[in-house]
């Protein structure tokens, strides 16, 4: 699919209308676990990541304040274990730093050091499928506006209060956070981003890039400074 297919179509095509250029760490949410601000922020801090249970699991999907929001709770119990936030031995090959997402499996994970990765469930739109290949989380954002598309407001006309863009919030469906990903300083309309709707996570959704839960865009969006490189296979 060609980039014009895709911004017709993409719920997560528009660009941050300020660009958030910060490479250093942000406050972290309670419950959530520190990364320090390095070339390799994530692998610094896999000794300190549960690799599973449901205590961990509780504490790492609990209710969090974050900003001017208080994100739900997520019921965990309630997802298959594999879309659950763990460290696994690293499946890629790639060098630590390096997020790749794993369009099949549904699978998103930062390469860690010593043979390790992060992993972290992900949901797929259409758009999440439409790209493969190589890039770099060009801008992070923190709560996010979020411009439908004409097209999509076409289609959903009650979409049409939100044309110059849906304020931050606990409804807006790019979420806590989003990552926008270019490639050679071209965009690719290709986003990673959370999602109020934690239940598609694991799953194909109707529109949209790769959802994350919001308490793992969060961890995510704190482990990764901008320029950190992407693969999607």
């Amino acid at each position: 699919m060609s980039l014009v297919g895709v911004s017709a179509l993409a719920a997560c095509a528009q660009v941050p209308k300020e660009v958030d250029v910060e490479t250093s760490l942000a406050p972290m949410a309670p419950g959530l676990s520190p990364a320090p601000a390095t070339a390799e922020p994530a692998a610094a801090t896999a000794a300190a990541e549960p690799v599973s249970g449901g205590s961990d699991y509780a504490r790492m999907y609990a209710a969090v304040t974050d900003g001017d929001f208080k994100l739900p709770a997520i019921r965990h119990d309630a997802v298959d274990p594999k879309y659950l936030r763990q460290l696994v031995d690293d499946p890629t090959g790639e060098p630590p730093g390096t997020l790749v997402v794993n369009t099949k499996d549904k699978h998103l994970y930062l390469v860690l050091r010593d043979g390790k990765a992060m992993r972290y469930g992900v949901g797929l739109g259409r758009q999440g499928y439409s790209w493969k290949g190589r890039a770099i989380v060009q801008w992070k954002r923190k709560w996010p506006t979020w411009t439908p598309p004409s097209a999509m407001i076409g289609r959903k006309p009650e979409l049409e209060k939100w044309r110059t863009g849906m304020p931050p919030g606990l409804q807006n469906p790019l979420g806590a956070r989003a990552l926008y990903i270019y490639k050679d300083g071209v965009d690719t309309l290709y986003r990673i981003h959370g999602s109020p709707e934690w239940r598609t996570i694991g799953k194909s959704a109707s529109s949209g890039c790769v959802r994350m839960f919001n308490q793992d865009v969060i961890d995510l969006y704190d482990r990764v400074p901008s320029k950190t490189t992407l693969v999607v296979i």
